[in-house]
């Protein structure tokens, strides 16, 4: 599988802007086959991405095997040593929620240099009635982009349901991400945009 579009992949263009302003090493957690970190390298100095599913890693190795600025280990973001090296951007694309959530920002918040950027795109539980709400309004666009780009939808990795609300989510990221900016996106996604000072 080449190339693809759906519900995640609407927002790599986001992250690849973000890549692109700083031309630094970038974390992509939850990488998946590999995707994203292809599409990054171009505009990074190295990608790596880690991945706990060893079939999505072998993929992705397979995908990133022509380029000399990337790689993929196979582990659990909560087993990376956090002091091991630093990053200028780390990206969770719909892998935050399979995670603990206020665990996994503080591990982040700590493996980013000085002035290095989080970026997540996310998932959240509908759990109030602007969640519901939203998430009605957002459906008939999400089904007309999704037949407009030929949405792929299953990339064989694993999927989870996500736990926590929005709201449940912007107020770990007041207290781990101050100064955290949160907004509500299509196809059912939050982004999740942070500099550290």
């Amino acid at each position: 599988m080449d190339d693809y579009w759906n519900h995640n992949t609407a927002y790599h263009p986001w992250l690849a802007d973000i890549a692109a302003r700083r031309r630094g090493d970038v974390l992509d957690v939850g990488c998946g086959e590999g995707l994203l970190l292809e599409r990054l390298a171009p505009v990074s100095r190295s990608v790596v991405g880690i991945d706990a599913d060893p079939e999505s890693v072998r993929r992705a190795r397979a995908r990133l095997r022509i380029l000399d600025n990337a790689s993929v280990r196979l582990g659990r973001f909560e087993s990376m040593d956090a002091d091991e090296r630093s990053y200028d951007l780390i990206t969770f694309v719909a892998s935050l929620h399979h995670l603990p959530l206020r665990e996994s920002l503080h591990r982040a918040r700590r493996m980013l240099c000085a002035g290095g950027e989080l970026a997540v795109v996310g998932l959240s539980a509908n759990k109030s009635v602007a969640d519901w709400t939203w998430a009605a309004l957002c459906t008939p666009p999400v089904r007309v982009g999704s037949w407009l780009h030929r949405e792929t939808r299953d990339v064989g990795v694993a999927v989870a349901e996500p736990g926590e609300s929005l709201a449940e989510i912007r107020r770990v990221a007041r207290d781990v991400l101050p100064g955290a900016v949160i907004r509500r996106g299509l196809y059912y996604r939050y982004r999740l945009h942070w500099r550290k000072p």
